[in-house]
């Protein structure tokens, strides 16, 4: 069981910056990917960024060149920086982690860290 708790979330006026955090519960198995997800009110939830154990990353369209996902293997951690706010990037965000073990599949979802953009 991987338990993943976000931090890091509030309010940032537009065009500002903001950090998130997930911190796993135990460390981060070999073939893990991390990633970010939001879901903004009356919105599907979204793939906003993701990155695997070594280090290949992929980005939603809205937020590439603007948002840079990390993670720190030795912490179990995953971070996203966000810069230049949009009031659009308002929502949810979503740690999630897949992993495998002994050739089977598993995931694990952090519950939710909402960032709000004013404007």
């Amino acid at each position: 069981q991987v338990q993943l708790v976000e931090s890091g979330g509030g309010l940032v006026q537009a065009g500002g910056s903001q950090r998130l955090s997930c911190a796993a519960s135990r460390s981060i198995f070999s073939f893990s990917a991390m990633s970010w997800y939001r879901q903004a009110p009356g919105k599907q939830r979204e793939l906003v960024a993701t990155i695997t154990f070594g280090g290949n990353t992929n980005y939603a369209a809205s937020v590439r060149g603007r948002f840079t996902i990390s993670r720190d293997n030795a912490k179990n951690t995953v971070s996203l920086q966000m810069n230049s706010l949009k009031p659009e990037d308002t929502a949810v965000y979503y740690c999630y982690a897949g992993w495998v073990e002994r050739s089977s599949t598993y995931e694990s979802w952090g519950q939710g860290i909402q960032v709000t953009v004013s404007s």
